[in-house]
């Protein structure tokens, strides 16, 4: 049986391979490649909060982190701009069209990015968005 929180990150993983292109790709737990061709939307697991517990019954409420990073290379900066702009907005609607993922989560909520530009050696820039989404769910069990 898949964990709550396995199945919380496959069904945002599923939510946002939606935006997927021919000139947009989706992954997961993929590492920085060295060259982007069109955007590339990467999920990484991230990070679960202490849970607050309640008691009665037993219940585990999380806060789960997940990382994203949206990148995009163009030697024009503002195609650049454009590109990651669009991409970003396309993910904050994937995010409130389906906040509960499904039922299987209380609340997603994404917070704001941080932005950080890698020139790259005999090729056009690269940009990146890094921004975190915040989900929270519950469970009877911390492992499952």
């Amino acid at each position: 049986m898949t964990s709550k929180r396995e199945q919380v990150l496959s069904a945002l993983f599923a939510n946002l391979q939606a935006l997927e292109t021919s000139q947009v790709k989706v992954y997961r737990d993929l590492d920085k490649p060295q060259k982007v061709e069109g955007g590339l939307i990467i999920m990484h697991e991230g990070t679960s909060e202490q849970p607050d517990v309640l008691l009665s019954p037993l219940t585990y409420i999380y806060q789960h982190l997940v990382n994203i990073e949206v990148l995009v290379q163009d030697a024009d900066s503002a195609a650049r701009d454009i590109e990651i702009d669009a991409l970003l907005s396309a993910i904050g609607i994937v995010i409130t069209h389906d906040r509960s993922l499904g039922g299987l989560a209380e609340w997603a909520e994404a917070e704001a990015p941080a932005f950080v530009e890698e020139p790259i050696e005999g090729a056009p820039t690269v940009k990146m968005a890094q921004l975190s989404v915040m989900v929270r769910f519950v469970t009877n069990d911390p492992l499952n």
